[in-house]
């Protein structure tokens, strides 16, 4: 779900629980939307692991769309695991939602096999992909189904020119994010350098692909409050994470956006929106019959 993994040792993501939640909670439509498509891909479901699970809104999205099924909630923050109990006690799922504390892609011989697993943008954040890919696949029963949310498309949620500050904000935060990304895969603890192409890092991992989809988030303006909160809380982040990076004129336009008592911020325009786009990647370990 989130863009979160916790070999990125400069990232509090306990500190983080609030904003990750939200996040999670606004993009429901996409992820109810994944969550179906890998339910039409599998079969006999029976347990869930939700690898890198944050605070566990897909945890609980995967336990009503597979209700036969147990679903284990696994990351290496303790808060964020609390707040997944906390979630799935909260809808009622407390006895099919458990939670287990690991820093992947290590601690996962203790879960046990399992029919599917699902990783959101937490395998990007492991320096050897592959092994990571691979240590997933080997919690899967044959014929198990791993899904890895991985790649899409940048958030959008402005107009290109707001009205204040220069035109073409959010395209300067991306290229500024693509840096920050590719300095922080290198960074990783045994880092290596891969093409990006999630299918094939499945096959070599040992895996089958079967199918590549990608899921619309489509939230148009005027935004309700749940939308602009998390957008104003992001941008908030965003200022922070690419403080060295951003010029002024960007970092004074991001602080009046994410000022509740700015006419122009987020929480006051009418022309707020939530637009991304979320690539998940199936690929099956083979059966008796492969």
């Amino acid at each position: 779900m989130t863009d979160h993994h916790h070999h990125s040792t400069e990232i509090d993501w306990d500190a983080m629980g609030p904003l990750l939640e939200l996040e999670g909670e606004v993009q429901i439509p996409l992820l109810e939307q994944a969550a179906g498509w890998l339910r039409g891909r599998s079969g006999g479901v029976r347990r869930v692991l939700d690898a890198g699970s944050g605070p566990g809104v897909m945890s609980c999205l995967l336990a009503r769309e597979f209700p036969e099924a147990e679903v284990v909630a696994v990351d290496s923050g303790r808060e964020l695991l609390d707040r997944a109990g906390r979630r799935a006690a909260g809808q009622g799922l407390a006895e099919r939602v458990r939670t287990h504390l690991a820093d992947l892609p290590g601690g996962l011989d203790e879960v046990g096999p399992v029919d599917l697993v699902w990783s959101s943008k937490a395998v990007h954040h492991l320096g050897d992909q592959v092994a990571a890919l691979a240590a997933l696949a080997r919690c899967l029963r044959p014929s198990g189904l791993l899904a890895v949310s991985e790649g899409g498309l940048p958030r959008r949620w402005l107009p290109r020119d707001i009205g204040i500050g220069r035109p073409g904000l959010q395209e300067r935060l991306d290229a500024l994010n693509a840096d920050r990304f590719t300095e922080m895969r290198a960074a990783l603890p045994g880092s290596k350098s891969e093409v990006e192409d999630w299918p094939a890092l499945l096959a070599a991992a040992g895996l089958e692909p079967v199918g590549t989809r990608t899921f619309l988030l489509d939230l148009p303006a005027p935004a309700p409050p749940a939308v602009r909160e998390f957008v104003a809380a992001d941008l908030a982040r965003l200022r922070e994470k690419l403080a060295d990076r951003i010029d002024a004129d960007d970092r004074a336009t991001l602080g009046r956006l994410a000022d509740p008592d700015d006419p122009e911020g987020i929480h006051r325009r009418p022309d707020v929106f939530l637009l991304s786009a979320q690539t998940v990647h199936a690929a099956r370990r083979p059966g008796p019959d492969s």
